[in-house]
């Protein structure tokens, strides 16, 4: 395992370290999240979206909450126990970020009511039904009463409550029925708790054509009886735990797989940060749950809605296509099947660019899998960030040290929530042989990076893939990201540099077409904005582009402030969370943001930069990158920032990828300058850049088809607004 003493990021030169810009000009990073988690909940209620689609953004509001609270709001009421004041980049106190996540919090949770209330009303029309359990035929009644006694109460625990029974652990995000209970032979009352297995579905289908489904807990409930014969049943309440979920690294640790071992059980019993009980929950059991449970700092919610809204997956796997997105098939590049599916003899002819969800992730592993197999193949490096549960990537990388070749895999432990898988991964190829580096100590590695070392005549070509995603094939097929394949010397010489960075703690010094974070990322990013600066200053024409998943760097929105009162005009795509304050006069009057929410996660980083000409055009500098610009990907994760210089791969992502983000109506946001966000409507001009891209081939991917057919569909922006 690779332990070293992380190096210190390059710190800004002086002139960058005094300020000139105040707390109001820029936005809460938490509270910017958390209106970002409003638009996801926004297209519940989306009409343009068929019914079981707008469940599933409903599902993934809930659990994008879970996560905020058991990370960040955890996170914020640990500093504010320790009585660290570090001051948001609004000027705010942990304690007075609490107070206003919480007013927030409360009223999102409510407005996930009522779309539950909505929604469950349209599904019942639509032929699936969510029961309460209590008004069922006698035919239903007794096909839940065999299921109940059958699956489930053998996996049930009643667990009582008293002197003799301590109150048991409940494990994070565990949801518990509270019975309060009399014994009928002689009144004596007791308090059960009976903790809902995690294992078991939260909402059970009842077999038949029209679509019935109960709730695990309300089929306890229907069935209280039977789990306790001789019981008066008096009154019951179901809640939910979330506990303090995030892990602190120690640079002390000695063995990284070790204390990510042991970090992953203490995640589990974390402090109780937030309480969400059923409203109408029976008095004298709540009482003993607040008594039970140590709330010192937790919040507490009654709900009056669905507790754990992340379980509406399940409904939304329910066979009805008519209420689903139309399924879509990713194509298969037409330049590698011209190659007979050779990816080396393509990659070799002309660098590609592969845009995912639209083009198949199978061309990321069938590169991997061919260099597995190849004779000619001596060596394969990886990262590996997030790979997932059924992982081809692995299987290619086993396979390749299997028929013995040299083969290094970065495997990064620090991935939240995917820690204890990546454990798995790496035990996994370790015994097939392979190399594993688990990188710093201190920052993650996050560069999405592939490296094959090739033997070809006299010598060795080196074949790399650079990608803005995770090799990870079940979420390529839902976030859009991009995948550069180049066989150029220089990248490959760049990329065997970085993997001696985190394999071997040798600092890059000389670094040809990449730039990475911690070392020099930052830098190369500012030294572009600078150069745009400069030429705004001469009259020459200056635009920036930026596509990411969030900024919320000060320094570089700072920068950005200045490019914007030099002239430079900046046009920002930021999914997430945003703490720029745009177009505000005298200080960002050139900077537009949006945000595109829609059938397709949003992921891809790009960045372009006019370079002194209209953009877009020839001379435009374009970059991808696995960083987003914020602190941590700049300053404490190894990344990646990768130029793009052959035409067609540079037109791609320019022409096409970033314009037709910019251009989109129908599935963007605007932000104004008081941090809202408004739905962008266009009449004349309306443009959805999933279907776009859904319909029409992409320009690197298609060889022959390309040369035969100049009308590639092409897009274009006004010129005054890049000007």
């Amino acid at each position: 395992m690779n332990e070293v003493t992380p190096l210190h990021p390059a710190a800004p030169s002086s002139d960058e370290d005094g300020s000139t810009f105040e707390d109001e000009h820029f936005f809460n990073r938490e509270l910017s999240w958390l209106t970002f988690n409003r638009r996801v909940l926004a297209e519940a209620r989306n009409r343009d979206f068929p019914l079981l689609e707008r469940l599933r953004f409903l599902s993934i509001s809930g659990s994008n909450l879970d996560e905020f609270i058991m990370v960040r709001v955890a996170g914020l009421m640990g500093q504010a126990k320790r009585g660290i004041d570090e001051l948001s980049l609004d000027g705010m106190t942990p304690g007075q970020q609490l107070d206003k996540i919480n007013d927030e919090l409360e009223r999102i949770e409510r407005e996930q009511d009522a779309v539950w209330d909505e929604l469950r009303a349209e599904l019942t029309e639509a032929g699936i039904e969510v029961i309460d359990g209590d008004d069922v035929d006698k035919t239903t009644a007794k096909w839940l009463e065999r299921y109940f006694t059958d699956d489930i109460l053998p996996v049930l625990t009643p667990q009582a409550v008293d002197p003799a029974h301590p109150f048991p652990f409940v494990a994070n995000l565990g949801l518990v029925l509270l019975f309060n209970l009399k014994r009928k032979g002689d009144s004596v009352p007791l308090i059960e708790m009976v903790l809902l297995p995690p294992n078991l579905p939260r909402f059970i289908r009842i077999p038949g054509d029209h679509a019935q489904y109960i709730s695990l807990e309300n089929m306890i409930r229907r069935h209280a009886h039977i789990l306790f014969p001789g019981f008066k049943l008096r009154g019951d309440g179901l809640f939910r735990v979330i506990r303090d979920s995030d892990i602190e690294v120690e640079e002390e640790s000695e063995d990284l797989v070790r204390y990510f071992r042991s970090a992953i059980q203490r995640r589990r019993r974390g402090d109780v940060v937030h309480l969400e009980i059923e409203d109408g929950c029976d008095n004298e059991a709540e009482s003993l749950l607040h008594e039970q449970l140590y709330l010192a700092q937790a919040t507490v919610d009654q709900k009056g809605g669905l507790i754990g809204y992340a379980a509406l997956s399940e409904i939304v796997d329910e066979d009805r296509p008519d209420l689903k997105f139309e399924p879509y098939s990713p194509r298969y590049p037409e330049r590698i099947a011209e190659h007979d599916g050779d990816a080396f003899s393509a990659i070799r002819e002309k660098d590609i660019v592969i845009h995912h969800p639209y083009e198949s992730f199978e061309v990321v592993v069938d590169f991997l899998w061919q260099a597995a197999r190849d004779p000619d193949v001596v060596a394969i490096k990886q990262t590996l960030y997030r790979a997932g549960t059924q992982s081809p990537v692995i299987a290619a990388l086993i396979a390749a040290a299997e028929a013995g070749k040299s083969v290094t895999a970065v495997v990064e432990l620090k991935a939240r929530f995917d820690e204890e898988q990546n454990i798995h991964w790496a035990s996994e190829l370790e015994r097939s042989g392979v190399q594993v580096i688990y990188g710093f100590v201190d920052w993650k590695t996050h560069a999405k990076v592939s490296m094959v070392v090739r033997r070809e005549g006299e010598g060795f070509r080196t074949y790399c893939h650079f990608g803005t995603g995770n090799y990870h094939p079940t979420n390529a097929k839902v976030y859009t990201d991009l995948s550069y394949f180049t066989a150029e010397p220089a990248m490959g010489r760049d990329a065997a540099r970085l993997f001696n960075f985190v394999t071997g703690y040798v600092e890059p010094e000389d670094l040809e077409r990449l730039s990475i974070s911690p070392t020099g990322l930052r830098r190369t990013v500012y030294d572009l904005i600078d150069a745009e600066i400069a030429n705004a200053e001469e009259g020459k024409p200056a635009a920036i582009w930026g596509k990411m998943n969030a900024l919320a760097d000060r320094k570089m929105i700072e920068k950005l402030y200045q490019a914007s009162q030099a002239g430079v005009r900046i046009s920002l795509v930021v999914r997430g969370i945003c703490c720029l304050r745009p177009e505000v006069p005298g200080l960002s009057d050139n900077i537009t943001v949006k945000s595109v929410i829609g059938r397709f996660l949003e992921h891809s980083r790009i960045y372009a930069f006019a370079n002194g000409e209209m953009m877009p055009g020839k001379k435009s500098l374009v970059y991808l990158s696995s960083a987003d610009w914020m602190s941590r990907n700049l300053d404490r994760r190894v990344e990646t920032l990768v130029p793009l210089t052959t035409k067609t791969v540079h037109n791609q992502v320019l022409y096409q990828v970033m314009l037709a983000n910019l251009l989109d109506t129908e599935r963007s946001w605007r932000l104004l300058p008081d941090g809202t966000y408004e739905r962008m409507h266009s009449e004349a001009n309306s443009f959805n850049l999933h279907s776009y891209f859904m319909e029409n081939p992409s320009l690197s991917g298609r060889g022959g088809a390309l040369r035969k057919n100049e009308d590639v569909p092409r897009l274009s922006l006004r010129r005054e607004s890049t000007s």
